[in-house]
């Protein structure tokens, strides 16, 4: 069926409520969902819903939590999401967190005791809306094999930047930290088909095409040793400053065993007029955008994903029947 966004929005918002969630939860976690689905992202929109229920239903997620700000010490917010959506608690402490970064010239949120952030450029692009220049770093349950070792230790320990513009949309990078993403070798796996070689290790730290053999070994650091010393760095940012789970210790996103995942998520917001003339980065940005895209071929991180939003605006979204039925199901 072709879906439009607000319909999508209408279905998970549904789903959300019926399994647990309150409304102060669901929200924003609808608009996350829709907002993955408008960007193609499937994999973290309607995809990931099921997941969402399964741990609203079992208590891995807490669906009436209340997120609140601890406290604020210079230029740090310390959120408390309470197992709740990471969504919320940052919408929740948003206001403060941009008035802070506006009257410090930067901010960090420091976001404990949270879930998932699903797409981590949606911050970066509200935060962009501010005018605000954002990094966020967030670690996941393990899934990838440390460089040199065998067995899986970090997660994909995801990071992103945004960068707003005066003229056209915001510059959101946003990357794991490892080859690729889980989903795409668990769907090699299910589709019965290999992987490029790189993506995954088995269980004895042999690089591997077999996706079920990756599955069960784990994926690769992007990069190699470059990717492994941005996956340790990210568990470092996201758990170790918020004292949430290490990724070897989390609860796994991926079934409804265990307890709640605990993670982390630390946010940097900067206000580019604290470095000097207001118009400056404006025009400086511009610039650079120009020139870059005069290369041939190139094109800024993330206009893929911008055009997707408009095509979905006004055309909808196809979503597979197979999907919607799993959603009732939950």
């Amino acid at each position: 069926p072709q879906m439009t966004l607000d319909a999508i929005y209408d279905l998970a918002h549904d789903a959300l409520i019926r399994c647990g969630a309150s409304e102060e939860q669901a929200v924003p976690a609808a608009q996350s969902i829709r907002d993955a689905e408008a960007e193609g992202i499937r994999n973290v929109g309607l995809g990931y819903l099921p997941i969402y229920l399964g741990h609203l239903q079992h208590g891995k997620l807490a669906g009436n939590a209340s997120p609140r700000i601890i406290s604020q010490r210079g230029a740090v917010l310390q959120v408390d999401a309470a197992h709740g959506f990471c969504h919320t608690a940052f919408m929740h402490a948003l206001p403060d967190f941009v008035a802070l970064t506006r009257e410090m010239g930067v901010g960090v949120m420091s976001v404990q005791r949270s879930y998932s952030a699903g797409v981590l450029g949606w911050f970066n692009r509200l935060l962009a809306q501010e005018n605000l220049v954002s990094l966020m770093f967030a670690n996941a349950p393990r899934s990838v094999t440390p460089h040199g070792g065998k067995g899986q230790f970090f997660g994909t320990n995801p990071i992103s930047f945004g960068a707003p513009r005066a003229e056209g949309d915001p510059i959101i990078v946003d990357m794991a930290t490892s080859a690729t993403a889980k989903v795409n070798v668990k769907q090699a796996a299910k589709e019965g088909r290999d992987i490029p070689l790189g993506w995954a290790f088995d269980v004895d730290g042999n690089p591997t095409t077999d996706p079920k053999a990756g599955l069960a070994g784990g994926l690769a650091p992007l990069g190699g040793a470059k990717g492994f010393g941005l996956g340790l760095m990210v568990d470092i940012l996201a758990a170790g400053l918020t004292g949430g789970n290490w990724a070897y210790n989390a609860p796994m996103f991926a079934d409804n065993e265990g307890d709640a995942p605990n993670v982390g998520q630390i946010i940097i917001a900067i206000e580019p007029s604290s470095m000097g003339d207001d118009n400056a980065y404006e025009a400086r940005i511009e610039t650079f955008v120009e020139a870059l895209l005069a290369r041939d071929g190139v094109r800024l991180p993330g206009a893929k994903r911008h055009n997707n939003r408009e095509t979905a605006a006004t055309e909808g979204i196809a979503v597979p029947q197979a999907l919607l039925d799993r959603i009732a199901a939950a």
